[in-house]
């Protein structure tokens, strides 16, 4: 059954790093995941779709939801594919429920969610005790 297992998933790599709670933390962010992702030796396939998403998940946490926010990122390679996720954890959202959006302009956000949605393999939302966590994976062929 081990070695089954180990032909099942042949390498598995995790990063994590926490979120500065300033807007201008983006391109530092996304630097970052570029030298992770070269580390760990991600298609060229994957990348440019990652730092995307990367980018829209970590801006929505710095802008619309309270600090402390964490990135982690988990690759797995095997022999029949690669895949990675992107997970944006905070602690919930900075508006409570009713509260205004006057300033927002809905010209310039709302539309990081539908980017995440049309690159990722697959995505979700959790809801736990800690916060709120949105991943997306990107599948290599």
């Amino acid at each position: 059954m081990a070695a089954q297992l180990n032909t099942l998933v042949r390498e598995a790599c995790e990063h994590v790093c926490p979120l500065p709670p300033v807007t201008g933390a983006v391109p530092a962010v996304r630097r970052r995941v570029r030298a992770v992702l070269a580390d760990w030796d991600v298609s060229s396939e994957i990348v440019d779709d990652a730092l995307l998403m990367v980018s829209e998940l970590v801006t929505n946490a710095i802008v619309h939801a309270l600090p402390p926010a964490r990135l982690r990122l988990s690759w797995m390679r095997s022999d029949e594919r690669c895949a990675l996720r992107v997970e944006v954890t905070d602690t919930g959202p900075a508006l409570l429920g009713g509260q205004s959006r006057a300033g927002i302009d809905p010209d310039e956000h709302g539309r990081g969610e539908a980017i995440v949605h049309a690159l990722a393999t697959r995505h979700g939302i959790r809801v736990h005790a800690g916060g709120v966590t949105r991943w997306a994976d990107l599948v290599a062929a």
